[in-house]
């Protein structure tokens, strides 16, 4: 029977490669995002995907979301937390909104998409947990006090909870990814892009299809004696 795997912010950029790359795997794919309905759409057409809608800074979203994935493509043996935002600004200039709502979105999110398919995946002695951190959140930057918290969190959550699990069956890893050509850093004005680029020892931006490379491995049957990694694919930019 094929594996299920929940992709949380699944419809557009590296989620979305995700999500492809599992799809094209064998697995049963659920992709889950905020409020693009347009992407989503387009992601359940192209890829054949489940797309359910919900916010994984509430905790009460993530349990009816696995509830559904649960009831409609059976229990999650691989989730991969995706799901990111950005409201970037100096600390000294910084609203507690700012700082709050990346920090649920970007850090609490773990927890609530984890804790309700942890004890499933326990009690069935098989699960592949990926959290999608950064290298701003091995590094810092300037300007993403926030972000680069959250970032830097989801580091040490997965290494805990990669102890907790490793002799249930269960791995825990964590990908940080550098600069990604996606719509967001397409975005970027391109003297800031040079500049960036510039920056990344092998001259270019990292591709969705990378990530989702790393994550189909890591998902995978043969990864069972990988847990508690950090890997960082970022061409180099920054050496941990």
């Amino acid at each position: 029977m094929a594996r299920v795997a929940f992709v949380t912010g699944g419809t557009r950029g590296i989620g979305r490669a995700i999500c492809e790359r599992l799809v094209a795997d064998g697995l049963k794919v659920a992709a889950g995002y905020s409020g693009n309905e347009a992407a989503a759409e387009a992601c359940a057409k192209e890829l054949g995907v489940m797309v359910v809608k919900g916010n994984v800074g509430s905790f009460e979203d993530c349990q009816a979301a696995v509830a559904k994935v649960t009831a409609e493509l059976g229990p999650v043996d691989v989730l991969v937390n995706n799901a990111g935002i950005t409201r970037d600004g100096f600390l000294h200039k910084m609203s507690y909104e700012q700082w709050s709502e990346v920090i649920r979105v970007n850090m609490d999110s773990a927890f609530n998409m984890t804790r309700p398919v942890i004890e499933g995946m326990r009690e069935r002695g098989w699960g592949r947990i990926i959290n999608i951190s950064s290298i701003n959140g091995q590094k810092g930057q300037v300007g993403q006090t926030n972000y680069s918290a959250a970032k830097a969190g989801l580091i040490g959550f997965t290494k805990a909870l990669a102890l907790e699990n490793a002799k249930k069956g269960v791995t825990v890893n964590v990908i940080c990814p550098g600069y990604i050509d996606t719509e967001m850093v397409a975005a970027v004005p391109e003297t800031v892009l040079a500049g960036i680029i510039g920056g990344i020892p092998v001259g270019r931006l990292g591709k969705g299809e990378e990530i989702a490379d790393m994550v189909s491995f890591l998902a995978g049957e043969r990864a069972g004696f990988v847990t508690g990694a950090t890997l960082s694919l970022n061409g180099g930019q920054y050496l941990a």
